[in-house]
């Protein structure tokens, strides 16, 4: 039941908010497109609910060089590959803002577990032992305010279970509020985790 109340309660909140997300990601779209070569956005293959593949949208963060379907932790030197705006996209979040079409696309939720990069069986599989596949994926989760890059797969895997077993309304609620903090703040991001 809550699953129908979830995807009604992301659809309000994202076009509630299209008065601030929208110009703020126009003038992004810019910045990304004037600092360097290459498109605005980054689309990527990820796993969503049910081992369902789409596409999720980002600002373009790195440079048009770097590999597409290799998690950021895995590149020689993550630091040369990120652009300076992508950095400061990064530092903020402000690169998953394109997210939010996908929300309205229903392939994405406010809060879920991050979608795994489609090649990223050893993550999938981990979340497959916690239940945590069966449910949506989200822009933000437990595993992302609880320590994000610095967790192992296991322990995200191990978060997203976690969800599973309590989602509700407080505690996505409470993941919001937690994801909006570190946002501002900047906090909890150390470059080069796997969710990029």
């Amino acid at each position: 039941m809550y699953l129908h109340v979830k995807r009604l309660m992301d659809v309000v909140l994202v076009l509630a908010f299209i008065p601030i997300w929208l110009p703020l990601g126009l003038v992004l779209a810019v910045l990304v497109k004037i600092t360097s070569k290459g498109p605005v956005f980054f689309m990527q293959r990820r796993i969503g609910q049910n081992h369902r593949e789409f596409m999720i949208y980002k600002f373009r963060s790195m440079y048009t060089s770097a590999p597409k379907d290799v998690p950021t932790h895995l590149l020689e030197n993550p630091e040369a590959a990120i652009t300076p705006v992508g950095r400061f996209l990064r530092r903020f979040s402000l690169d998953e803002l394109p997210q939010l079409i996908n929300i309205l696309k229903g392939e994405l939720s406010l809060v879920g577990p991050r979608p795994a990069l489609w090649n990223q069986n050893d993550l999938i599989a981990k979340r497959e032992k916690y239940g945590a596949n069966a449910i949506p994926v989200g822009l933000t989760g437990l595993a992302q305010v609880s320590g994000r890059d610095k967790l192992s797969l296991e322990a995200k895997a191990a978060c997203d279970g976690e969800y599973a077993r309590s989602i509700g309304f407080f505690m996505d609620v409470k993941i919001l509020f937690l994801t909006a903090i570190g946002a501002i703040t900047g906090r909890g991001i150390a470059e080069g985790g796997t969710d990029k």
